[in-house]
Protein backbone atom coordinates (compact mmCIF):
# COMPACT_ATOMS: atom_id res chain seq x y z
CA UNK A 1 0.00 0.00 0.00
CA UNK A 2 1.39 3.57 -0.96
CA UNK A 3 2.11 5.54 1.82
CA UNK A 4 -0.32 8.73 2.02
CA UNK A 5 0.45 12.05 3.64
CA UNK A 6 0.37 12.37 7.29
CA UNK A 7 -2.55 13.96 9.07
CA UNK A 8 -0.44 16.92 9.70
CA UNK A 9 2.43 19.73 7.91
CA UNK A 10 6.02 17.83 8.36
CA UNK A 11 9.02 18.51 7.77
CA UNK A 12 9.17 22.28 9.07
CA UNK A 13 12.97 24.03 9.05
CA UNK A 14 15.11 24.51 11.44
CA UNK A 15 18.22 27.59 11.76
CA UNK A 16 21.44 27.06 9.78
CA UNK A 17 23.58 24.14 10.48
CA UNK A 18 20.79 23.47 13.39
CA UNK A 19 19.87 19.23 13.89
CA UNK A 20 16.75 18.64 11.51
CA UNK A 21 13.48 17.98 12.61
CA UNK A 22 12.44 13.88 13.08
CA UNK A 23 10.55 14.09 9.80
CA UNK A 24 13.55 15.24 8.08
CA UNK A 25 15.95 13.04 9.52
CA UNK A 26 13.91 9.89 8.89
CA UNK A 27 15.33 7.58 6.31
CA UNK A 28 14.45 4.44 4.73
CA UNK A 29 16.30 2.45 7.80
CA UNK A 30 15.53 2.73 11.30
CA UNK A 31 17.70 4.63 13.15
CA UNK A 32 18.61 4.47 17.29
CA UNK A 33 16.79 7.32 19.48
CA UNK A 34 18.40 7.43 22.69
CA UNK A 35 16.97 8.26 25.83
CA UNK A 36 18.75 9.44 29.30
CA UNK A 37 18.83 6.82 32.08
CA UNK A 38 16.64 7.54 35.13
CA UNK A 39 19.28 8.85 37.06
CA UNK A 40 22.87 10.12 36.49
CA UNK A 41 25.08 12.90 36.87
CA UNK A 42 25.05 15.45 34.08
CA UNK A 43 28.68 16.39 34.27
CA UNK A 44 30.19 12.57 34.29
CA UNK A 45 27.19 11.27 32.05
CA UNK A 46 28.88 14.26 29.39
CA UNK A 47 31.66 11.94 28.58
CA UNK A 48 29.52 8.50 28.35
CA UNK A 49 27.04 10.25 25.87
CA UNK A 50 29.45 11.63 23.60
CA UNK A 51 31.23 8.04 23.72
CA UNK A 52 27.84 6.44 22.54
CA UNK A 53 26.98 8.97 19.89
CA UNK A 54 30.32 8.58 18.84
CA UNK A 55 30.09 4.86 18.18
CA UNK A 56 27.59 4.75 15.79
CA UNK A 57 24.41 6.39 13.45
CA UNK A 58 22.05 7.52 16.45
CA UNK A 59 19.12 10.41 15.43
CA UNK A 60 18.17 11.64 18.45
CA UNK A 61 18.76 11.70 22.08
CA UNK A 62 15.87 12.46 24.76
CA UNK A 63 16.56 14.04 28.19
CA UNK A 64 14.69 12.85 30.32
CA UNK A 65 14.56 13.43 34.17
CA UNK A 66 11.87 12.96 36.21
CA UNK A 67 10.65 15.17 39.42
CA UNK A 68 13.38 17.43 38.96
CA UNK A 69 13.48 21.19 39.56
CA UNK A 70 13.92 23.90 36.68
CA UNK A 71 17.34 24.45 37.84
CA UNK A 72 18.06 20.53 37.55
CA UNK A 73 16.75 20.51 33.93
CA UNK A 74 19.03 23.54 32.82
CA UNK A 75 22.17 21.85 34.62
CA UNK A 76 21.84 18.41 32.29
CA UNK A 77 20.67 21.06 29.42
CA UNK A 78 23.99 22.89 29.73
CA UNK A 79 26.00 19.55 29.97
CA UNK A 80 23.97 17.44 27.37
CA UNK A 81 22.74 19.93 24.86
CA UNK A 82 26.40 20.79 23.45
CA UNK A 83 27.80 17.35 23.20
CA UNK A 84 24.37 16.32 21.62
CA UNK A 85 24.40 19.07 18.69
CA UNK A 86 27.56 19.55 17.83
CA UNK A 87 27.64 15.77 16.48
CA UNK A 88 24.58 16.96 14.50
CA UNK A 89 22.11 14.75 16.63
CA UNK A 90 18.91 15.88 17.96
CA UNK A 91 18.38 16.91 21.45
CA UNK A 92 14.87 16.57 22.48
CA UNK A 93 13.76 17.57 26.39
CA UNK A 94 10.76 14.83 27.59
CA UNK A 95 7.50 16.78 28.90
CA UNK A 96 9.80 20.36 29.21
CA UNK A 97 8.34 22.06 25.66
CA UNK A 98 8.28 25.17 27.73
CA UNK A 99 11.96 24.84 28.22
CA UNK A 100 12.90 23.78 24.92
CA UNK A 101 13.48 26.57 22.91
CA UNK A 102 14.71 28.77 25.92
CA UNK A 103 17.44 26.85 26.08
CA UNK A 104 18.30 25.91 22.40
CA UNK A 105 17.16 22.70 22.44
CA UNK A 106 15.87 20.89 18.80
CA UNK A 107 12.46 20.05 20.26
CA UNK A 108 10.34 18.00 23.53
CA UNK A 109 8.47 14.41 23.31
CA UNK A 110 5.29 14.73 25.47
CA UNK A 111 2.84 11.43 26.88
CA UNK A 112 -0.73 11.23 27.14
CA UNK A 113 -0.93 12.90 30.75
CA UNK A 114 1.50 15.75 30.73
CA UNK A 115 0.58 18.26 28.07
CA UNK A 116 -1.92 17.78 25.04
CA UNK A 117 0.59 17.92 21.85
CA UNK A 118 -1.92 20.67 20.33
CA UNK A 119 -0.35 22.68 23.76
CA UNK A 120 3.25 21.47 23.23
CA UNK A 121 3.03 22.38 19.69
CA UNK A 122 1.97 25.83 20.48
CA UNK A 123 4.81 26.58 22.95
CA UNK A 124 7.54 25.14 20.95
CA UNK A 125 6.47 26.91 17.80
CA UNK A 126 6.46 25.68 14.13
CA UNK A 127 9.72 24.76 14.21
CA UNK A 128 10.85 22.51 16.42
CA UNK A 129 10.10 19.01 16.69
CA UNK A 130 8.01 17.48 18.50
CA UNK A 131 7.26 14.26 19.41
CA UNK A 132 4.26 12.52 21.03
CA UNK A 133 3.65 9.40 23.40
CA UNK A 134 0.19 6.96 21.76
CA UNK A 135 0.66 4.01 23.50
CA UNK A 136 -1.34 1.21 21.09
CA UNK A 137 -3.87 3.77 20.34
CA UNK A 138 -4.60 4.44 16.44
CA UNK A 139 -6.58 7.34 17.63
CA UNK A 140 -4.45 8.83 19.26
CA UNK A 141 -1.66 8.26 16.78
CA UNK A 142 -3.80 10.32 14.00
CA UNK A 143 -4.50 12.90 16.71
CA UNK A 144 -0.99 13.71 17.46
CA UNK A 145 -0.25 13.95 13.85
CA UNK A 146 -3.75 16.81 13.41
CA UNK A 147 -2.00 18.20 16.63
CA UNK A 148 0.98 18.57 14.65
CA UNK A 149 3.29 16.29 16.13
CA UNK A 150 6.80 15.33 14.21
CA UNK A 151 6.11 11.71 15.06
CA UNK A 152 4.40 9.31 17.60
CA UNK A 153 5.64 6.79 19.68
CA UNK A 154 4.04 3.60 20.27
CA UNK A 155 4.91 1.01 22.97
CA UNK A 156 5.84 -0.27 25.08
CA UNK A 157 6.81 -3.78 23.27
CA UNK A 158 8.72 -5.74 25.60
CA UNK A 159 8.85 -5.24 29.55
CA UNK A 160 10.99 -2.10 30.46
CA UNK A 161 13.13 -1.61 33.27
CA UNK A 162 12.59 2.11 33.18
CA UNK A 163 8.68 2.00 33.36
CA UNK A 164 5.78 -0.30 34.73
CA UNK A 165 4.33 -1.82 31.95
CA UNK A 166 0.73 -3.42 32.26
CA UNK A 167 0.12 -4.00 28.69
CA UNK A 168 2.58 -4.57 25.49
CA UNK A 169 1.55 -3.48 22.34
CA UNK A 170 1.32 -5.50 19.37
CA UNK A 171 4.02 -5.04 16.84
CA UNK A 172 1.25 -4.85 13.82
CA UNK A 173 0.32 -0.92 14.76
CA UNK A 174 3.79 -0.41 13.48
CA UNK A 175 2.97 -1.97 10.19
CA UNK A 176 -0.44 -0.37 9.97
CA UNK A 177 1.08 3.28 10.81
CA UNK A 178 3.82 2.55 8.17
CA UNK A 179 2.04 1.51 5.40
CA UNK A 180 -0.92 4.57 6.08
CA UNK A 181 1.40 7.37 6.89
CA UNK A 182 4.45 9.34 6.11
CA UNK A 183 4.19 10.37 9.60
CA UNK A 184 7.58 8.86 11.23
CA UNK A 185 7.14 6.11 13.81
CA UNK A 186 9.30 5.46 17.21
CA UNK A 187 8.89 1.80 18.95
CA UNK A 188 9.91 1.98 22.78
CA UNK A 189 10.20 -0.43 25.61
CA UNK A 190 12.32 -2.82 26.34
CA UNK A 191 14.12 -2.88 23.13
CA UNK A 192 17.25 -4.71 22.65
CA UNK A 193 19.13 -6.11 20.05
CA UNK A 194 17.99 -9.61 20.61
CA UNK A 195 14.28 -8.68 20.21
CA UNK A 196 14.24 -5.56 17.52
CA UNK A 197 14.22 -7.26 14.72
CA UNK A 198 10.17 -8.04 14.01
CA UNK A 199 9.73 -4.08 15.04
CA UNK A 200 12.18 -3.12 12.55
CA UNK A 201 10.87 -5.45 10.15
CA UNK A 202 7.28 -3.86 11.26
CA UNK A 203 8.51 -0.34 9.77
CA UNK A 204 9.70 1.55 12.96
CA UNK A 205 11.73 4.38 11.82
CA UNK A 206 13.29 4.83 15.00
CA UNK A 207 13.56 2.40 18.25
CA UNK A 208 14.22 4.60 21.46
CA UNK A 209 15.94 2.59 24.25
CA UNK A 210 17.66 3.33 27.76
CA UNK A 211 19.43 0.21 29.08
CA UNK A 212 20.11 -1.41 26.34
CA UNK A 213 22.53 1.21 25.77
CA UNK A 214 23.35 2.56 29.08
CA UNK A 215 23.51 -0.70 30.86
CA UNK A 216 25.17 -2.73 28.48
CA UNK A 217 28.06 -4.97 30.07
CA UNK A 218 30.64 -2.96 28.16
CA UNK A 219 29.74 0.19 27.59
CA UNK A 220 27.33 2.69 26.18
CA UNK A 221 29.70 2.65 22.86
CA UNK A 222 29.46 -1.13 22.88
CA UNK A 223 25.34 -1.05 23.00
CA UNK A 224 25.57 1.55 20.03
CA UNK A 225 27.14 -0.61 17.86
CA UNK A 226 25.28 -3.53 19.03
CA UNK A 227 22.02 -2.05 18.17
CA UNK A 228 23.16 -0.68 15.30
CA UNK A 229 24.42 -3.68 13.72
CA UNK A 230 21.08 -5.73 14.95
CA UNK A 231 19.31 -3.11 12.87
CA UNK A 232 21.26 -3.44 9.84
CA UNK A 233 21.08 -7.15 10.22
CA UNK A 234 16.63 -7.08 10.49
CA UNK A 235 16.81 -4.16 7.25
CA UNK A 236 18.12 -6.53 5.16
Amino acid sequence: MMRHHSPSPCGRGKGEGSPKTMTQITTETCRLYLITPPVFDPTRFADLLAAALDAGDVAAVQLRIKDADDTAWRRAIDALRPVTQSRGVAFLLNDRADLARKTGCDGAHVGQTDMPGRTARDVLGPDLTLGVTCHDSRDLAIQAGEDGADYVAFGAFFPSGTKQVTRLVDPDILRWWSELMELPCCAIGGITAENCGPLVHAGADFLAVVGSVWNHPDGPAAGVRTLNAAIAEASR
